[in-house]
Order: structure tokens, then sequence, then C-alpha cells
């Protein structure tokens, strides 16, 4: 392949880069090396015609480049280092050789040093540093480009406890800017945690002799990312190390795999390998540092000698040494088929990471456990998931030696799948361990903490199957419960958990919660006020773990409001009728208002006090609004409209008939609806009624008002979201039909369905609005003009209309 640049001109070398680039027996390292190699030799001939015979210089690879690792769209890291004695002639070489690259529209991050220079810029600055550290000689004086990566790798390793404290401080600043890679939809292949940034960190570790990264499988792990950044770099034709959402597709095929998410889960594989790596790394030269200071005091105060080092027991055949958990001297793994689940519970209840050694010497004698499991290690493990935030670190140490795996074959399936939803921070599996973190939090609200810990652990395993992942799951997690040891009534109670560790947070902010339907259905598939207790405490847990934008002081008093009536229900008591429930004296006062004065009459309760504590909250409870007006067509979009064109979004909306006292004539509408500003306060309750009244009486555009700010403001453009679908939910009401739609949030949605609802001459008798990230998701309880629900023909024929008129 070096061959094709025998023209070391532009031309030559750039016809043999874009055949080497094209041609597809090409891929991997051999291209990476082969390009670098192709470079190699263009530079040097550049070199040795800008300076035959030139002594006391030389052109020097630095960073990627001298690791030979090129990626089609990669800077060039280039040093020109010289002596000093002829200052005018290595100018002119620079610009023989900068020049040619920039003419070929190549990136070029140059520098010309001395070699006294480049070790004082190295000691300034670290990055710099790093990357003399892969220098790689070009062209010129050999013995010049020696001595200086001879000196640069002295120093590093002399300078290693001052410079390394501060390699792994930019290593945790990088990883705060851009995320963990191995949980990101459009990862940094470089920046990120686990990325190619860390791994060249950690060479740099190995070089300072003072530690060194486990190495198994991180060469592999560094070169799996390599290779997607190379398919990036093709596909895209840019320099980018971000894998954007519309690229993967793309960036798969080059690389053979089935799809993006195949994509994701092998860059997500390759990244927690570097990341697990880093993290045994850093905490290695943590206490190799340690050591080195406290030695000295030790040895004068015990008149030398090596102090033997502490070990403290934890549990059985576990101690504490150094400040991290190891085997006792007398522990046999192959002999303690437990050992592995105390060893990680001991940890986490310590919040002491696992020692390296330590983990691999229980995985090389691991057997799997009998089933069901020994009482002892359901117990260890009901243990490691209730410890809190620790969990995480020790799960992941068992994971990466294969623990997990031998403990739960069905893990497999979750490891590192990607969730496309963006309301989702982690991965299936790193998800399900959050879940359980934060379920330990509430083991003290319910009877059976170790069913909820399970159920959490378990309650999204059914994602590697195809299928509705809470039917798949139900069934994994009866085997899983019975495998571990669990008795039939518990492994009843953690099925249930699973198969309906939605139901909760779905049913209370898309169902109208005064439907006795609705509550029933809830207590016949929860059954017992032991299961509901769970449930209640599951729910939450997995809404926290999600991320923020799945929980919110509005879905938890939603959530609590429906386990309260579900409760009541379980205990014997009947749902009231929301047809028998009598108006308050409020509602009656609004209503008789409303007739005398024939127009909107409007209560809006805001918060007088501010509350006791700043919140963060994405979706507050926010306020009452009450609406009475005379029985007439389009109040619903009329008031959905204004409140849009205010900013207010709308959580619940409730819209009746209210029976008005004997003697008072007319029809009344009463809107019971729960608001929250965007942002800002709330505008006056008076402006919101003289535009409501404007919006009756057609005098107020609200279309034009919307689209003039959507036209002043408008949204960037990014991922297409998917059509909006309409549903029909079936023998979910005795008084009104269910439909469901499902499509992107905006301002103004509510607005364009009631007026589509209107147009197919509905009744809305309640509307259920839920959100989650850029997802709306909004429930219609809609009836004939005369109260009951309409047929099945009807009814599917207003989706029909309704999901036409949102796709326009």
């Amino acid at each position: 392949m070096h061959g094709q640049a025998e023209d070391s001109g532009p031309g030559g070398y750039a016809a043999a880069r874009l055949r080497l680039l094209n041609e597809k027996a090409w891929s991997g390292p051999p291209r990476r090396s082969a390009l670098a190699g192709l470079t190699d030799e263009w530079l040097a001939g550049l070199f040795a015609a800008g300076a035959p015979g030139a002594r006391g210089v030389s052109l020097v690879a630095v960073g990627g480049y001298g690791r030979a690792e090129l990626s089609p769209r990669s800077d060039l890291d280039l040093l020109l280092l010289h002596d000093g004695s002829a200052p005018e002639t290595v100018s002119t070489l620079a610009d023989r050789l900068w020049y040619p690259v920039w003419d070929l529209g190549l990136a070029l991050d140059h520098s010309v040093r001395t070699p006294a220079e480049a070790r004082r810029t190295a000691g300034e600055d670290l990055k710099v540093q790093l990357g003399l550290l892969d220098a790689r000689h070009i062209a010129g004086d050999l013995g010049l480009t020696t001595a200086l990566r001879t000196t640069v790798l002295a120093d590093w390793r002399n300078q290693a406890p001052k410079r390394l404290p501060a390699l792994r401080e930019l290593c945790e600043e990088r990883a705060a800017r851009h995320g963990e890679l191995q949980y990101l939809l459009e990862p940094d292949l470089k920046e990120a945690r686990g990325g190619l940034r860390d791994a060249t960190a950690l060479r740099a570790v190995a070089a300072s002799w003072l530690a060194d990264a486990p190495r198994e499988g991180l060469a592999e792990a560094r070169g799996r990312l390599l290779d997607v950044r190379d398919a990036l770099h093709l596909t895209t034709g840019r320099a980018t190390d971000r894998l954007a959402l519309q690229e993967q597709d793309q960036v798969a095929a080059e690389l053979g795999l089935l799809d993006a998410d195949a994509l994701l889960r092998q860059v997500y594989e390759a990244a927690r390998i570097i990341a697990y790596a880093g993290d045994v790394t850093w905490r290695e030269v943590g206490r190799v540092l340690r050591s080195r200071s406290v030695r000295p005091r030790l040895r004068a105060m015990m008149g030398g000698g090596k102090p033997a080092p502490e070990r403290s027991p934890l549990a059985e055949g576990v101690v504490e040494q150094d400040g991290e958990v190891v085997l006792a001297r007398a522990a046999r793994p192959d002999r303690d088929l437990v050992l592995p689940l105390r060893a990680a519970a001991a940890a986490a209840q310590a919040g002491l990471p696992l020692n390296l050694h330590a983990v691999r010497r229980m995985a090389a004698g691991a057997r799997a456990l009998p089933s069901p499991w020994p009482a002892e290690a359901r117990q260890q493990l009901i243990t490691l998931l209730g410890s809190g935030r620790p969990t995480v670190d020790v799960w992941e140490a068992l994971e990466a030696e294969g623990l997990i795996s031998l403990l739960l074959p069905d893990w497999d399936r979750v490891r590192c799948r990607p969730q496309r939803n963006a309301v989702h921070l982690w991965t299936v599996d790193r998800h399900l361990i959050e879940t359980a973190v934060r379920a330990s939090a509430f083991t003290r609200r319910v009877s059976r903490p170790d069913l909820l810990l399970i159920a959490a652990l378990l309650h999204d395993i059914g994602k590697g199957w195809p299928g509705d992942h809470s039917v798949a799951g139900e069934v994994i997690a009866r085997d899983v419960a019975a495998r571990i040891g669990f008795d039939a009534d518990d492994v009843t109670v953690i099925a249930t958990l699973v198969r309906h560790h939605l139901l909760l947070v779905e049913t209370a902010t898309r169902r109208d919660l005064d439907d006795p339907a609705t509550v029933r259905s809830v207590a016949e598939a929860v059954g017992s006020p032991g299961t509901l207790e769970l449930l209640h405490a599951l729910t939450e847990a997995d809404a926290l773990a999600t991320g923020p934008a799945a929980w919110s002081s509005w879905r938890a008093s939603l959530v609590a409001d429906l386990v309260e009536r579900v409760a009541a229900v379980l205990a014997g008591q009947a749902p009231p009728d929301p047809e028998e429930a009598a108006p308050t004296a409020q509602h009656e006062r609004l209503a008789l208002e409303a007739v005398a004065t024939g127009a909107p009459v409007l209560s809006l309760r805001a918060q007088t006090e501010p509350p006791a504590e700043p919140s963060d909250d994405p979706e507050p409870l926010g306020v009452e609004l009450l609406i009475a007006v005379p029985d007439q067509a389009g109040v619903l979009p009329a008031a959905a409209g204004v409140l849009a064109m205010h900013r207010l979004t709308v959580r619940t909306a409730e819209l009746r008939s209210l029976d008005l006292p004997d003697g008072v004539d007319g029809s009344v509408l009463l809107l019971d609806w729960r608001v929250a500003a965007e942002y800002g306060s709330l505008p006056q309750a008076a402006r919101l009624r003289a535009d409501l009244v404007r919006a009756l009486d057609g005098s107020l555009d609200i279309s034009g008002r919307l689209a003039e700010r959507d036209a002043a403001y408008p949204r960037r453009r990014g991922v297409v979201a998917p059509p909006p679908r309409v549903t029909v939910a079936p023998a979910a009401s005795r008084h009104a039909t269910v439909i469901e739609v499902r499509a992107q949030d905006a301002p103004g949605l509510l607005f364009r369905i009631g007026r589509a609802l209107e147009d197919t001459a509905v009744r809305v008798r309640s509307a259920h609005v839920s959100t989650l990230g850029a997802n709306a998701v909004d429930v219609f309880y809609v009836t004939q003009e005369q109260g009951v629900p309409l047929p099945g023909e009807e009814a599917v024929a207003v989706a029909r209309k309704l999901e036409e008129s949102l796709r326009t």
C-alpha cells in the first residue's frame, strides 16, 4: 500500500489516500496503520525536498498520529523538532511542510520547538505532555527524536506523583461536561467518560510505572471505538466524534451491524470496559500515592521495616484492606458458592469498592448456584440491592468479570441495551440497578422490602424480548424469583409487580379517577393491599430512576390519589359514582353567576404562599382553574387556546354539565382544570376571562395568534418526530368512550385536539394530560350529545378523523 505514495506531491498522496479509504477490504486497525504509513511517506518526502541533508532537525508525529491511529478525518499532530542552530532553515522547512497539508484541506495541529522548549511546554501543559508520550519519528535526525522521547518519558515518570492527580482531575472535568459514553443516545466517542481520551489517559498512567490498568479486553474496547469513529468519519465526511441519532443506521451499515441498536450496544460495551478500567486504575494510583506519603513516617516511627497492611473482617471470608474489600486468606471461592454475593453485600454495606483481584479470583472459581438458591444467597442479594448508592459500583465490578451473568443468566439480554427515549437517562440494565437504589430508600414504608427490591431489579427484564416487555417480564420474573428461592405466594406477588409496574402511573395520568370502572380495574389487577403498597413504592422508584421528566409532585399526587381509592375498594368500599356527586358550594355559586351574566365566570386559585423550599420539580402541582360557562359549542378549544396563548400548561381538564337548582333555567358547563405557568407568574384571572369571552364570540383569532408566536420563535430543527397516533381504549369506562392521543408535545396541542373533537360533534367529559419529555399522551372521555358512550364504529371513526387532523 505504501508504494502508492511514490509521488510525494499532494496529488499523488491525495489519490492514494482516497483509494485506501474507498477500498472495502481495508478497515479497522490495518486501515488506520496503512493511512498513517501513507501519510508518513508523503511527509517524509516533503521533508527531504525541503531540507536535503539537514541535520539537527526532525519531524515527529505526536498524539493519535504518533500512535499510528489515523481515522479518515483525523487531525495531523506534528512537531518540527530542531536543535536551534539554523532557525531560518527551520522556518522555511515548516512552510514547505504545513502549506501542502492545508492545501489538501487536512486539519493540522503543529508546533516548532527545540527539545528544551518541548520539555518546558510539556511541564506547563499536561495535554502537550500526553501528546509527547506517543511521539514517533517520521523524518530527519533520528537521534534528536529518540533523545526527546527518552527525556519526556523520564520526566513523566519522575513527575508522576504530582501530575497524575492533575490528569485524574482533567478526566473528571471532562466526564462532568460530556457525560458517560455508556449511557448517552448521542455520545461523544472521544470526550465522554469511557471514551477514547480516557483510554489514552490509561496509557499515560501505565507509562508512569506507578500503576497499570486492567489489560483484559481494554485494547479491544479501544479498537472498537476507533472502528466506530472511522465509520462515522466515512459516512459523514466530517471530522466528528459525536455519534448523532440520524447517522447511527449508516454507521451501523458501514460496520456490517444489524441496526443502530446493535451499534450502540457495542459502543456501550466498549465504554463500560474503559470506564471500569479507569475506576480501578485511579483507585490504585490513589492507594500508591497514599502509601508513598505515609510509609516514610511509619518507617521513622517503627525503626524501619515494611508494616503489614491492616485487615478488618467484614463477613465470612471477606476483609477490608487499604480501603478496598478483599478476600480473607482462608477464603475458598471454589468451595464457597455464596462468597461473591457475600463479598458484594459486605462491600456495598461498607460503602467500599471490591478489589479487582478479589473479584477475578471469585470469578475464576465461581459456579452456578443450585436452584433454588440457598437462603443465605437470597439474603445476600437482597442486602446488596438494599444498600443504596454504593450498590451501583459493586454491581458493575461483578458484571465486569461475568459474575452477574452467572448468577442471573437473563441479565445478558438487557446488558448495555439502549433505550431510545429521551426521558430515560440509562441503559436498561443500569436503569434496573438505579431503580433498586431508589427502592432501597422506601424499604421502611413497605411490609416486604425484599419483594420490593427484587421487583425493582426485574421490572424491565422483559425489554430484551419481543412484544410487551411487561408481559414478557412477568414470565421471566416468575422463573427468576422461584430460582432465587421465594415461595409460590411471593413469586406470584413479584410477577404481579413486574406485570403491572406501569399500571398506577399510566392510570393516574391518563384515566378519569372519578370513574368507578377505572378504580375497580386497578383493584382487580393488583389483588391485595400488600401488593398495592409494594406497587406504589415500585412506581415511584421506577419513575425516579428513569429521569427528572418521569416524576413530579403532580404525578405523585395523582398516583397517591389513585392508590387511596384502590385501597378503599380492596377494603370492601364501593367507589363513589360521579353521576351522583353533588356540586360544591363554590361550583354552584359560579354556575349561578354564569347563568345570570350569560358569560364565563372564572376562578383561579393561585398559591398564596411561596413553597417552604425551592423546587426543581419539572411539573409542579399547579393551581386550580374553575370556569363556569353557559353551555355552548366550542368551549374546550376556546379555553385550551386561551391558556396556550397565556403560556399555561394544562395538567388535568375535567368538563361536566352542572345541575342547577330548581327554578333556574339554563345549562352550565363547569371546567375544573389544574394548570401551571410554563415560566414566570400566572396571568390575572380578569385577563383570562376577557380573552375567553372573545374566543367564544369569535372575535379572538387563537389560531392566528399561536401561529404568529410560533413564527417569531421557530423551533430548532432536530430529529423528525413520529406521526401522532389516536386509539380507542376498549372497555375503559361505562360512562364514556376513552380516546387516547399520543403526539409530539407542542404549544397549543390541546387547542388543536379540542377543535378537532368539536368538529366531530362529540362532547368531551374530561381530559387527562400527560407529558413525558417531548411526548404528550392525552386521554379524552367523550360521549354523544345525549351523554352516552359512542358506538364502536363511531368511536373508531372519531379517532381516525382526530388523527388525520393532527397529521396536517
